[in-house]
């Protein structure tokens, strides 16, 4: 291989020599130049030879066998290659945000999310938004806040348990198709059928063949989906190490948020490389042109809920349908009624 991939220095060297050559035989013209107008007499000697000069100093050296080519100083060093981690971003520390500018973008962003659901309603869409990612990542509490301003009529949030006996002998995919949206609904999946690419294949509870399987169907699955008028939406939300570890142990110790972790919350802490690898195969399968993953970097959760809003927004072309401003009708007057004693009623305790 030496013999026949010469090393930088050896190009930089073979690449140098005409330069030089080349160079020296104009510097010897030069002199050679300069010495006719000495012999000569008379202006237009003197001039001619004062034109010869400035004629061999414009001349620019050329590498023999270079036609075509750029050269690149020997000096220039490669770019160095930043590391990646195991599948995962390198997320670019920014500021924190504050409370008052995140919940002020916040509340735009929740009246654009009004609107989509009005032409989502209007135009009979259907939506399926997916939310993947490591535990602890900030899925769920994007997931709310998405939801908070909607309607659960038009947006719903499917969170499947684990599968039933008989719905583990059914098509894998049989248990989300019947969460599927009709027209005019938008369906948010927190966690989907992609749990067999991930913590069924981490933790053992599918078989090399039905993992294999998945792998090859869910792309075809996807694409049908795409194909029927389905608006096919994937976020895979990326965690670092330190900021899962972090939130795991806020976890612990606070009592509000002990139903958030889960045994398989602290498998996935443990299996991180092995949770990695799964991503990493998962993604070089179902990343397809029809219905590509877009990853989120989850590490700030504010940041983090405001992009994914901003991109949902955006995927999505919408008109605004906000109606007339409303005109609150009169109270029907009672007419005669009278009603029946307000100490017939059972009131809760006012403990506050």
């Amino acid at each position: 291989m030496s013999e026949l991939k010469p090393t930088n220095e050896e190009a930089v060297t073979a690449t140098a020599s005409p330069v030089a050559n080349e160079s020296a035989s104009h510097e010897a013209a030069v002199p050679a130049a300069a010495a006719a107008p000495a012999k000569a007499t008379g202006k237009a000697s003197a001039r001619a030879a004062k034109t010869a000069e400035r004629q061999a100093e414009s001349k620019p050296a050329k590498a023999k066998g270079t036609k075509g080519t750029d050269a690149k100083p020997a000096t220039a060093a490669a770019a160095p290659t930043p590391t990646v981690g195991l599948g995962e971003i390198v997320p670019v520390r920014k500021p924190k945000m504050d409370a008052k500018t995140y919940e002020k973008a916040l509340s735009k962003l929740q009246i654009e999310l009004v609107k989509l659901q009005e032409w989502i309603k209007f135009k009979k869409l259907k939506v399926v938004v997916i939310f993947e990612g490591r535990d602890a990542a900030g899925k769920g509490g994007c997931i709310k806040r998405i939801t908070e301003s909607l309607s659960p009529r038009v947006t719903r949030v499917a969170a499947l348990p684990a599968p039933t006996e008989r719905e583990a002998t059914s098509w894998y995919f049989q248990r989300y198709v019947q969460h599927l949206p009709a027209g005019g609904e938008m369906v948010l999946f927190d966690r989907s059928w992609y749990n067999r690419a991930g913590v069924e294949r981490v933790m053992g509870f599918c078989t090399e063949e039905e993992y294999r399987e998945f792998l090859r169907t869910c792309p075809e699955f996807e694409r049908m989906l795409v194909r029927s008028g389905i608006i096919l939406i994937k976020y895979w939300f990326s965690v670092s190490n330190e900021e899962q570890e972090r939130r795991f142990q806020k976890r612990i110790f606070h009592p509000e948020k002990h139903w958030k972790l889960s045994p398989m919350d602290l498998q996935s802490r443990a299996r991180w490389v092995e949770y990695s690898k799964a991503k990493d195969a998962m993604f070089a399968h179902t990343d397809i042109k029809q219905a590509p993953w877009y990853v989120v970097n989850g590490d700030d959760k504010m940041r983090a809920r405001l992009n994914v809003i901003t991109h949902l927004l955006n995927m999505i072309d919408y008109e605004d349908l906000t109606p007339q401003p409303i005109v609150l009708p009169p109270r029907q007057d009672e007419g005669g009624y009278v009603r029946p004693p307000i100490s017939d009623q059972t009131f809760i305790p006012e403990v506050y």
